[in-house]
């Protein structure tokens, strides 16, 4: 009985997170380049045309990801739902790849040099092979393969959620925002990606 009210908490919680920060970007909409990260960027940053582009691509299509990604993980609307987790699961998938990729691309670019960078897109990289590795794999018909690259797929997602948790928390520990980014930038997936492969392997999910 414990057990399941935990679980059931557990679930809300995962879901509000993801809801949550999934609108976030809403606020960049009407926010002017004086807001959140873009405080840290320099003008000639700020200035270039496919860098904005590449970052509203990813906030945007990150959130819409965030927002329709925790639906997949619902038993009940696979089992009584199965046309919309599929559409759902191709929203998903094309955010996913959208925004993984214009992540890639603002890696290069992240405040805190090189530490920050190879964080950052190497998360990128991640989210891109999950995802694609899962969309793939159900295309095949390999249940397994795309249930366990989802799970790692989401892992990685959620990474715009555990960086806005963990990043203030770092920043007053330190008492500098360059430090915490630069551990932030690692922090807010690494563990993420640990969760899932033990997830995976409870699930006893083979993904070879």
């Amino acid at each position: 009985m414990a057990q399941t009210v935990r679980n059931k908490v557990a679930w809300v919680v995962f879901v509000f997170l993801a809801i949550g920060i999934g609108l976030y970007p809403l606020v960049y909409v009407f926010a002017s380049d004086d807001f959140g990260v873009l405080l840290s960027k320099s003008a000639d940053v700020l200035s270039s045309p496919v860098w904005k582009i590449a970052f509203y691509g990813h906030i945007v299509f990150g959130g819409v990801a965030l927002l329709v990604g925790w639906s997949q993980f619902s038993k009940k609307l696979r089992s009584k739902r199965l046309k919309l987790h599929r559409n759902l699961g191709k929203v998903y998938v094309a955010s996913a790849l959208i925004s993984g990729l214009c992540g890639v691309y603002l890696g290069f670019f992240a405040t805190g040099g090189m530490v920050s960078s190879i964080g950052f897109i190497s998360l990128g990289v991640i989210w891109l092979f999950t995802t694609s590795r899962a969309y793939i794999a159900i295309k095949n018909k390999d249940l397994s393969l795309h249930q366990g690259m989802m799970i790692y797929s989401y892992a990685a997602c959620f990474a715009a959620v555990t960086l806005r948790i963990w990043l203030p928390v770092l920043t007053m520990v330190f008492g500098e925002f360059l430090l915490a980014y630069k551990i932030v930038a690692w922090l807010c997936w690494v563990p993420n990606i640990i969760f899932a492969q033990i997830w995976v392997k409870r699930k006893g999910i083979n993904l070879v």
